[in-house]
């Protein structure tokens, strides 16, 4: 995710923190420091944020590690202002399982809550909810409190939340999945508008919230609709199959004169009629800037990249394709290069489904209504 530092690696994850999650650091600690007036004050709601931090943090890995029972990789954990992003290789294949995965997260905090009640109620030291704020209250009462909000916000079945996801898995075991997911984010898009409508009048939080689960829910849908329309597809009906190809040792002006006369950005690198590299218009701008264009293209080229077989299915190879760093992938046949797979061409295939899709449903209702 853009604007995100990564702050380490648990259990093989990396852990990102995103640049607006400073603005919840920056506003408890004020909040702190305007209640306290003292340095201690601030000290003590940066202790609170980080405790809040850990929270979020274990939340998400109910979610990630839950994922790899159904053995499914978590590329990254992101926390944002409004909670932790998990994002994992794919959603899993059957609605239990995301029923589980979507629920994994609230109950750590929901666990967390009742081991802290348990300490509290142990030690005499419980006190009413109601007499909490952010910056008062016993360090553990609040804990507690923010671990119930963090659980039953969560919860709110506005989609992509984990309350909505959810809905979505109950809606899936009965529907067919991407009818599932289109109610799921209309009922998300529903609830972000009400957030957006109260929070014009309450609290500006709550539109930042609202504007979240509408784009997040939008996203998603297209995300469903595309890997759907992409499925029962070989990668052979999507690729490229007129294009140039480079060799090590060509020079960088060479990609220049072919990059300015065509419409091609990133070229396969051949040897021996193996493809060894991919060299990108990034790569090829970069070494262009640092080198010069008598470069040879081994010396910028991306040696670690991902190849498809002609026969592969699209949903899977264009999913590798997102995930690389690059928006070219090579499709061999036999090991041979026999064309590329491409963002724009995988884009263009959806647009011409989308139109022929809709001049069959247009012939239909002229068919039907005579």
């Amino acid at each position: 995710m853009k604007w995100s530092w990564k702050i380490g690696t648990v259990a093989g994850i990396g852990v990102y923190i995103h640049t607006t999650f400073l603005l919840l650091i920056g506003w408890i600690v004020v909040s702190y420091y305007l209640t306290h007036n003292t340095l201690a004050g601030s000290l003590q709601g940066i202790g609170f944020t980080l405790a809040l931090f850990g929270c979020v943090l274990l939340h998400e890995f109910g979610h990630a590690l839950t994922a790899q029972r159904y053995g499914i990789k978590t590329r990254d954990i992101t926390l944002l202002p409004i909670g932790g992003v998990a994002r994992l290789e794919k959603m899993p294949d059957k609605p239990v399982q995301e029923f589980w995965v979507a629920l994994a997260g609230p109950a750590v905090n929901v666990v967390i809550a009742i081991g802290l009640f348990v300490w509290l109620q142990a030690t005499g030291t419980l006190q009413p909810l109601l007499n909490l704020s952010v910056t008062s209250g016993s360090f553990l009462m609040r804990l507690l409190a923010v671990n119930l909000s963090l659980a039953i916000f969560n919860l709110v079945p506005a989609f992509p939340m984990d309350g909505g996801r959810v809905v979505r898995a109950l809606l899936a075991m009965r529907l067919e999945y991407t009818r599932a997911t289109h109610i799921a984010a209309l009922l998300g898009q529903g609830l972000a508008f009400l957030f957006g409508f109260i929070g014009l009048f309450t609290n500006p939080f709550l539109m930042f919230i609202a504007l979240f689960v509408w784009i997040g829910a939008a996203q998603e849908a297209s995300m469903v609709q595309m890997k759907s329309a992409l499925g029962g597809i070989p990668v052979g009906r999507a690729m490229l199959t007129e294009f140039h190809v480079l060799s090590p040792n060509d020079p960088l002006s060479k990609v220049v004169g072919l990059i300015l006369s065509g419409t091609q950005h990133d070229f396969p690198v051949v040897e021996n009629e193996a493809v060894v590299g991919i060299l990108t218009q990034k790569d090829m701008l970069l070494g262009l800037a640092q080198r010069g264009q008598d470069t040879p293209v081994s010396q910028v080229m991306q040696h670690d990249f991902q190849v498809t077989d002609l026969g592969e299915m699209l949903e899977p190879a264009f999913a590798r394709l997102q995930s690389c760093q690059c928006r070219t992938m090579p499709v061999l046949q036999h090991g041979q290069l026999v064309g590329l797979l491409t963002t724009e061409n995988v884009t263009e295939l959806l647009m011409i489904q989308s139109a022929l899709e809709k001049a069959r449903q247009r012939i239909g209702r002229i068919s039907f209504s005579q």
